[in-house]
């Protein structure tokens, strides 16, 4: 079942790569020699893909650290931190706001958006440290991916369509990967090219209701926040987590499981959709075949300890005690980026062995989940899935398998 699991995620993720989606878009485009600005996770395949159907006269491409996997023609490549900007992010967006800036009406920029470009592509109207402070409060007091950018796109010289006004008189065609739920444009890497439609009242509301700790004058900027128009802009998505979610399905059918989708906008607390995908798995026990569960989506994890872990593999770890002993089942859940928080993990995976080898090393599992450690949980017991960066970026895939019960 390991080896049967690992085939399907990845085959799912490779299904999703964005290169064949850049280069379809790119086959009808009607303009050469432009410039290319590409951000985000999966920036530099995206990038690669497009330098092979359209002359780029000048380009910056910006990922996570790591990501960066060669030189692209009349590029300038940069890694910059993630999920947190750091200086390496700011002297990235300083770079591409300085080819862009004095364009004419009849230039043309091609945008190339992915998964993580909220945190990689940015210029914050505030100091960085305090910028920090902000993610990291927000990430640590669990606020939903529309909620965090709500409030970075106040505090952005160039999210929530602000990029697209840099640009201006150009025209802007951007192509999306997306990593939100619903593919909502404006949240996608905060929504450079999209007008945005938050308003300053409810990024305020957003900090009263977490509590947030910020000084007087972000939010004097945040209230003074205004909307940019984006009718220079064509904004096409290229692949999301619903594509992922299909991928999963077609390639479980091909390992012989029949394929049930949970849902493909998953979204809640990670213990909490481990939780429902569990007691999915209990429906199906005793189904006359091999079944495949899978969730898409993107869950949160309010951290309360001082542990390592990610989304995914606390999801899986919450499990290992409920799969305790249970011989013909494993769950396994993966970022499709090949990162999952801050650790070199993808995500993990636990069966009904887990349980008994943390016992077997003398580990406590209530201790371990409680103080969100997943990391070191899963990794002395195996149960970490390494695969490095993905070149793609779109939520993540959450799987449970079923092996029909044996007759006698």
């Amino acid at each position: 079942m390991l080896s049967d699991a690992k085939a399907i995620c990845l085959e799912a993720i490779n299904g999703c790569l964005p290169d064949e989606g850049v280069r379809a878009v790119l086959e009808d485009y009607k303009y050469d020699d432009v410039y290319l600005l590409a951000a985000g996770k999966a920036a530099f395949s995206m990038a690669a893909a497009a330098s092979e159907k359209v002359k780029i006269r000048k380009g910056v491409v910006i990922s996570k650290y790591g990501h960066i996997k060669g030189e692209i023609e009349n590029c300038e490549c940069y890694e910059a931190g993630h999920p947190v900007s750091d200086a390496a992010t700011i002297q990235a967006t300083e770079a591409a706001i300085g080819m862009l800036k004095d364009l004419k009406e009849d230039d043309h920029v091609l945008f190339l958006l992915s998964g993580g470009a909220s945190a990689l592509f940015e210029k914050p109207l505030i100091s960085l440290e305090k910028l920090r402070h902000i993610n990291e409060q927000m990430l640590k007091k669990g606020l939903n991916i529309v909620e965090i950018n709500t409030i970075r796109k106040k505090l952005s010289a160039v999210k929530g369509g602000k990029l697209a006004e840099l640009c201006r008189p150009a025209q802007v065609t951007a192509i999306i990967l997306s990593d939100v739920l619903s593919d909502r444009l404006d949240v996608i890497g905060s929504g450079p090219t999209v007008e945005d439609k938050s308003t300053a009242e409810d990024a305020l509301e957003l900090v009263r209701r977490y509590d947030l700790d910020l000084s007087d004058e972000t939010l004097k900027i945040i209230s003074e926040s205004r909307s940019c128009y984006c009718d220079n802009c064509e904004n096409i998505i290229i692949g999301s987590v619903r594509i992922l979610c299909e991928k999963a399905m077609a390639a479980a059918k091909k390992y012989g499981y029949e394929p049930i989708l949970i849902t493909d906008h998953i979204d809640t607390e990670a213990t909490e959709a481990g939780d429902l995908l569990y007691d999915e798995m209990m429906k199906h026990l005793d189904d006359p075949h091999d079944t495949a569960l899978i969730m898409g989506g993107e869950t949160i994890v309010h951290v309360k300890g001082n542990g390592l872990g990610g989304r995914n593999q606390e999801l899986v770890f919450s499990q290992i005690k409920k799969l305790d002993g249970m011989d013909n089942v494993l769950m396994m859940s993966l970022g499709s980026d090949g990162t999952d928080g801050p650790t070199d993990a993808a995500g993990g995976y636990v069966d009904g062995s887990s349980y008994q080898k943390l016992k077997d090393k003398g580990l406590d599992y209530e201790k371990i989940l409680a103080d969100n450690d997943s990391y070191h949980g899963l990794k002395a017991i195996d149960g970490l899935i390494v695969t490095g960066p993905t070149g793609t970026n779109v939520n993540d895939i959450t799987l449970a398998l079923i092996r029909k019960k044996k007759t006698a």
